[in-house]
């Protein structure tokens, strides 16, 4: 089992991935859902693949509590390696008990059994049995042993081929998107929510609220939480547009106008952390202790090299802004929650909505429905959480929770802002031989659950929340780092140090972006290894080649330069 990947490990049982209760259809269960990278029809060719049925017969069951393996979070393009994997050995394996079963019923051997579409043969011969007619005779409420074979790649007939999207019809259709989820008898709600952390409503102007909704409208308000509900969804809307200006708000910590400086992220308080790698050579050693200062013009020191070249890079708080803003539905009736939702990690969702609702973990079913997009923490769990609030307090409606554009901005996780400071001590031939890279960043991931917290914005603002953490954690580098991501130059250097500043205490709430601190860190590096290749006078790529030695690092440099045509012609030729 130790061999197993660790989504079978987590969930073992055969009959909680593959299923044959449908005559003529597979259900195929997984924790990873859909947020427009295509990975449920991927999943689905694998599982047909080592099946051998034909796509169109799986019913995918994505991200349903009751239903699907608990997965985690859909993040960090982790779908295919982790569920992929999993589905591949469930897979093989189910296909062996299969013929394995019809091998004794027959009295042949197992290898002179296929499969076709779900159906057996015998050599070329249909025995009369399939998936489905034996269904009853092999029991997958076992646990995978993983000893099963599974395809070798030269014999795959559905992976690697191109599928179209098994989501595209009903997108086309305009009836796949949580958004576009219309039941009967719907009760519509806006919300008001804290624009700054930490902040107190001390007055809401209700009777203008309400002349501003033109229709009869519900009012509901918990400690520095509001909700604007009623049936008609056009009255809520005006009703949250005219609370904006209508509500005051006071204390808290509320962001200043230079937060995207970033003079003034480097001031902020830090935790401060140094990682050092590479062995220093006695020239090395030499330009380390002269890194403190530039040396003097005419200095001895100069016939070492140690010319100092600086250089710092930033990028802003950066907002989500996925095409549709968040969305979620939610009915409480009997005791029973049940939350429909595009968030990527529907089993944590379920979780904190215990926590923060009091309500049992084995009352609440959290449904994953396709939303607009996303890579990173966006505010569909923000939006599960005030649907489910104001269905416990309205049960026995269906409840629709719809974010604006403007909740979007002010409320939902930004991408952290990032002050990136690189510094090269040049040898003579103008090699970095002292490297260092020095980040100043908030955390870059705060999902329900991290740090030990709900992490959900109206829970926060409900009487009796308990306080947020003093300081928070940023992701680890064994799990691949927040701010610090790719921040190790994948170059030959003889010393490299990595400074980092995590910054805890910024009052702006942070949260993963696509690639976390990766794309702000390789900017910064590969920027600055432009501006070293201009001080040696040389071609970029190929400064960038003498500092490579690793063959298949080579090999992405010079295949990129070949496919962009590189180098271009005498007028320049730019490539990003």
């Amino acid at each position: 089992m130790s061999a197993l990947p660790k989504s079978l490990l987590d969930n073992p049982m055969l009959g909680s991935w593959i299923g044959f209760e449908q005559f003529g259809r597979v259900r195929l269960a997984t924790g990873k859902v859909e947020i427009g990278q295509g990975v449920l029809t991927a999943l689905a060719q694998i599982a047909a693949e080592e099946l051998d049925v034909a796509p169109e017969r799986l019913r995918i069951v994505s991200g349903e509590t009751p239903a699907s393996p608990a997965e985690g979070f859909t993040s960090g393009s982790n779908s295919i390696a982790v569920s992929g994997s999993a589905i591949r050995i469930v897979c093989a394996e189910v296909r062996a008990l299969f013929l394995s079963r019809l091998a004794d019923v027959l009295g042949c051997a197992i290898g002179d059994l296929t499969v076709e579409d779900g159906r057996f043969l015998r050599g070329s011969r249909d025995v009369g049995e399939d998936y489905w007619s034996m269904a009853g005779q092999v029991d997958l409420a076992r646990p995978a042993r993983g000893d099963a074979a599974v395809k070798p790649p030269a014999s795959y007939r559905v992976v690697g081929k191109s599928l179209p999207r098994l989501d595209l019809a009903e997108k086309i259709r305009g009836a796949a998107f949580i958004h576009d989820i219309a039941p009967d008898n719907v009760l519509h709600a806006r919300m008001l929510r804290r624009p700054w952390p930490g902040a107190r409503l001390a007055a809401l102007d209700e009777a203008a609220i309400r002349r501003s909704a033109g229709t009869r409208i519900d009012i509901l308000r918990e400690g520095d939480l509001v909700a604007f509900i009623a049936d008609d969804e056009t009255a809520v809307m005006r009703a949250s547009e005219a609370a904006r200006t209508r509500a005051v708000w006071n204390g808290g910590a509320q962001p200043p106008s230079a937060a995207d400086d970033a003079d003034w992220l480097k001031a902020q308080h830090s935790h401060d952390r140094v990682v050092e790698t590479g062995a220093a050579t006695a020239a090395g050693n030499s330009i380390s202790a002269l890194a403190g200062h530039s040396p003097e013009p005419g200095s001895s020191a100069r016939a070492l090299g140690n010319r100092v070249v600086e250089a710092a890079y930033s990028r802003p708080f950066l907002a989500y802004g996925s095409v549709g803003p968040s969305c979620a539905l939610a009915e409480y009736r009997d005791g029973e929650l049940t939350v429909w939702t595009h968030s990527q990690g529907v089993f944590e969702l379920r979780t904190w909505l215990a926590h923060t609702l009091g309500i049992d973990a084995a009352r609440i079913t959290v449904l994953h429905r396709q939303g607009a997009g996303c890579y990173g923490h966006n505010s569909a769990d923000d939006a599960a959480f005030d649907a489910a609030f104001v269905a416990t307090r309205m049960p026995n409606r269906t409840v629709r929770v719809q974010w604006t554009r403007e909740d979007e901005f002010t409320a939902a996780p930004v991408g952290a802002a990032m002050v990136v400071g690189l510094r090269a001590v040049l040898d003579v031939d103008s090699r970095p031989a002292d490297w260092t890279i020095e980040i100043w960043s908030p955390v870059h991931a705060q999902r329900p659950g991290m740090n030990g917290q709900a992490n959900l914005i109206g829970a926060q603002a409900l009487p009796k929340a308990p306080p947020p953490p003093a300081e928070i954690a940023d992701v680890s580098d064994e799990a691949g780092g927040g701010a610090t991501r790719n921040a190790h130059a994948l170059y030959d250097l003889p010393r490299h140090k990595l400074v980092h500043h995590l910054l805890p205490r910024i009052p702006v709430r942070t949260s993963s972006l696509r690639g976390l601190g990766a794309f702000a860190n390789v900017f910064a590096i590969e920027s600055f290894m432009d501006e070293l290749a201009e001080i040696a006078g040389e071609d970029p790529l190929a400064y960038r080649l003498a500092l490579t030695s690793d063959p298949r690092a080579r090999r992405v440099l010079e295949t990129a330069a070949e496919m962009a045509g590189w180098p271009g012609p005498a007028t320049g030729n730019g490539c990003g």
